[in-house]
């Protein structure tokens, strides 16, 4: 992720230094941009003189004296509140008084990382979607005691990175996660009642139009980031985020079914004749998952479209009530960018909308008995009621 960023920095123009503890941290940096230099190269997009000045203005140092003079600091650390709290003192120690720091956090509170601090106004954070150089959203998390420059700044330097940034504010899981684990639950609580999570993956992907289906996902992003983000949300949000019993994610985590990192989760992934990357059902996720779940069944399509994204709505409405995010407009623009919402759909607001909110209430409602993500909030039931629009 360091070597992402440094790398997305890097080829717009901004020198960079990057800091770490040893120096096959940092070799595994470089090897990162240089990586990512060297596919654009063999397609055509990228030249001899790009990837040359892109990788001259990473600066690799084991010392921190070589920061003093920056203007902006992003600490892309292991997601660990103990070490995240520990490099972001000491970065302050070496750093000017008008420095901004930040923190690529995808769950950790910011308010929490803040308490790390003497200047939390010039703090907030930073969070990049995996690949840094493909996706183009970055979440800019607003703290309490951030400081309205602060925002800016980073907002700005956003921007010169070609990202496009979405300011919320603190909260577990900020946006994307935090509507996006209540999805996975959704999926969990589908495959626990009998569903095939191929026959899911295929509906999400060919009917709704993700680009991966959710079995897919959780492969990609892996077990462990899961199982651990999960955590993170049901300690923050309990009321409607405790941990499932059981659940297939913890389920292959346990296993050491990983995903994509290790080849084996709910697929086993490997290379074809032509060394290309295929994925085929795992029957070992099967025989795992067995004990846990009731006999295979057929549901409709949409009866799976229905409870993997009622949970989603319903959390991006919540979001939006509490003012975690500005608009629907910023929400729908975040799920976009940051993971791959169909385009065509419009993002979650829009899809409620051209469902019509009586209509989404009314679904909601049919599922409600399945646990607290799907009990819609008393907010939109009045929305509805008056025939209002989130995009008014």
């Amino acid at each position: 992720m360091g070597g992402g960023i440094a790398y997305q920095s890097a080829v717009k123009g901004t020198p960079v230094i990057m800091k770490d503890i040893n120096q096959a941290a940092l070799d595994l940096g470089l090897k990162e941009a240089a990586t990512i230099l060297g596919k654009g190269m063999q397609r055509g997009k990228v030249d001899v003189a790009t990837m040359a000045s892109t990788l001259n203005s990473i600066v690799p140092t084991l010392e921190y004296s070589a920061i003093k003079d920056v203007d902006l600091v992003i600490e892309a650390v292991v997601e660990n509140p103990k070490v995240k709290s520990i490099v972001l003192a000491e970065t302050e120690q070496h750093v000017s008084d008008d420095t901004i720091i930040c923190s690529n956090t995808s769950t950790i509170s910011i308010n929490h990382l803040a308490k790390s601090l003497k200047k939390p106004e010039r703090f907030c954070g930073m969070h990049f979607f995996n690949p840094v150089h493909k996706m183009p959203l970055v979440e800019i998390i607003r703290g309490e005691k951030t400081s309205e420059d602060t925002i800016s700044a980073v907002v700005a330097a956003t921007l010169k990175m070609g990202k496009t940034p979405i300011v919320v504010n603190d909260c577990p899981g900020f946006l994307v996660n935090r509507v996006l684990f209540p999805y996975f639950a959704g999926f969990s609580r589908l495959i626990m009642d009998g569903a095939d999570f191929v026959a899911v993956d295929k509906v999400m992907e060919k009917i709704f139009g993700w680009p991966m289906g959710p079995a897919y996902l959780l492969d990609v992003v892996g077990m462990d980031t899961s199982d651990h983000a999960s955590s993170v949300m049901s300690d923050g949000i309990p009321e409607r985020m405790q941990k499932i019993a059981n659940d297939p994610v913890t389920l292959l985590y346990k296993a050491d079914r990983l995903g994509q990192k290790n080849g084996k989760g709910f697929y086993n992934f490997s290379l074809d004749k032509r060394g290309r990357p295929a994925k085929v059902a795992a029957p070992e996720a099967y025989e795992l998952f067995a004990p846990h779940c009731a006999a295979k069944r057929d549901f409709d399509k949409d009866e799976i479209i229905a409870r993997v994204m009622i949970p989603m709505a319903n959390e991006a409405i919540r979001c939006l009530e509490e003012g975690i995010v500005a608009s629907a407009a910023e929400a729908d623009m975040a799920l976009l960018y940051g993971l791959g919402f169909p385009p065509f759909k419009g993002g979650i607001f829009r899809f409620i909308e051209t469902m019509g909110l009586a209509n989404f209430v009314a679904l909601a409602d049919k599922y409600a008995d399945l646990g607290p993500v799907y009990q819609i909030s008393d907010g939109v039931r009045e929305m509805a009621a008056s025939n209002k629009s989130y995009f008014a």
